[in-house]
């Protein structure tokens, strides 16, 4: 008796799209399973009914795969949205439905893979079965002495550094790229880094699949030994879905800024804890002499008793007219 299969798989083996967009498709309750909504994990037996958006769709349906080559021209968008203007589907005009490996900016040209076998989507796509895509690019001015060596290592960009890759030199603007990862826009994203601009980026390898005499805008089936190599060389793939590590740049060391020096603090003048204050100073614009206040009792601080007056002198006579 016939194993199940999971459903994903089993709408993906129907042509109907790519197991990613399975997935998409049961998340957001647009499958059902024997008439009840199918949930992601779910597995089909023989004689169950699958439906998505109300139609029925069976493993009769499947058909045999299909793999082209399209050299995509500028402007044409890499998504299966058939609503979105200039999107590859519609331009490709397929009569079965398929999808791309992979994708293409709007602004690039170049090789893209087609097909509606969703089994080897991840396994060509997965960065860590170091599929290569070469890319010929053209940027905006000279390209400067160490521009090779930083692009190779690695260069910071989205919260990640890009994996080690291959460049070469090819004019006085213009370079080869060889990749095994595809994060969104990286080539610009990494010229952008170093401060140069791409004007133009074609792919012209993918794989063993070479873009050859093909013209822009033109596709054809791969030949029966494209297509060998192509299942030998995804064998020992890794099919498991696609995620992107992210790996955070490392900063630079933080420099030890020296201390800063404490704010010079303004002169005040403090009294000693002597319990003597000292007398204010006189005014020599007013002539005024500074008075000391003081409580009934005690005597002012710092100032000694003036001897009384002789009797009948006339500082005598002075000090009793103020006493009066």
């Amino acid at each position: 008796m016939e194993e199940s299969i999971s459903i994903n798989k089993f709408i993906s083996d129907t042509g109907y799209c790519s197991r990613r967009e399975a997935d998409d498709l049961i998340i957001t309750g647009r499958v059902l399973l024997n008439g009840r909504k199918a949930k992601p994990g779910n597995r089909v037996k023989p004689g169950d009914e699958v439906e998505v958006d109300g139609s029925l769709i069976t493993r009769k349906q499947k058909e045999k795969p299909v793999y082209i080559l399209l050299n995509k021209p500028v402007g044409i968008t890499t998504t299966t949205e058939e609503h979105v203007a200039g999107n590859i589907i519609s331009f490709l005009n397929y009569p079965k439905r398929v999808f791309p490996i992979g994708r293409l900016d709007k602004d690039s040209e170049g090789l893209i893979l087609l097909t509606n076998d969703g089994d080897i989507v991840n396994k060509v796509l997965r960065a860590g079965n170091a599929h290569e895509k070469e890319y010929q690019v053209r940027v905006n001015k000279p390209i400067g002495p160490g521009f090779v060596d930083q692009m190779e290592k690695g260069i910071p960009i989205l919260d990640t550094v890009t994996l080690p890759c291959k460049v070469r030199v090819t004019g006085k603007q213009q370079f080869t790229i060889i990749l095994t990862q595809g994060l969104n826009r990286q080539i610009r994203r990494m010229c952008e880094y170093l401060g140069y601009e791409v004007t133009a980026l074609r792919r012209v390898r993918f794989m063993h699949l070479t873009i050859g005499n093909l013209a822009t805008g033109k596709w054809r089936m791969l030949s029966p030994v494209e297509l060998e190599k192509l299942n030998a060389a995804i064998e020992d793939s890794s099919g498991l879905p696609v995620k992107i590590k992210r790996i955070k740049p490392e900063r630079a060391p933080k420099i030890n800024k020296a201390p800063k020096e404490a704010p010079l603090e303004k002169e005040t003048i403090k009294a000693k804890p002597t319990g003597e204050t000292k007398a204010p100073i006189r005014s020599k614009a007013s002539g005024a002499t500074a008075k000391t206040k003081h409580t009934t009792g005690t005597k002012p601080v710092g100032k000694t008793e003036k001897e009384p007056a002789k009797k009948g002198s006339y500082k005598a006579f002075r000090q009793k007219g103020r006493q009066r």
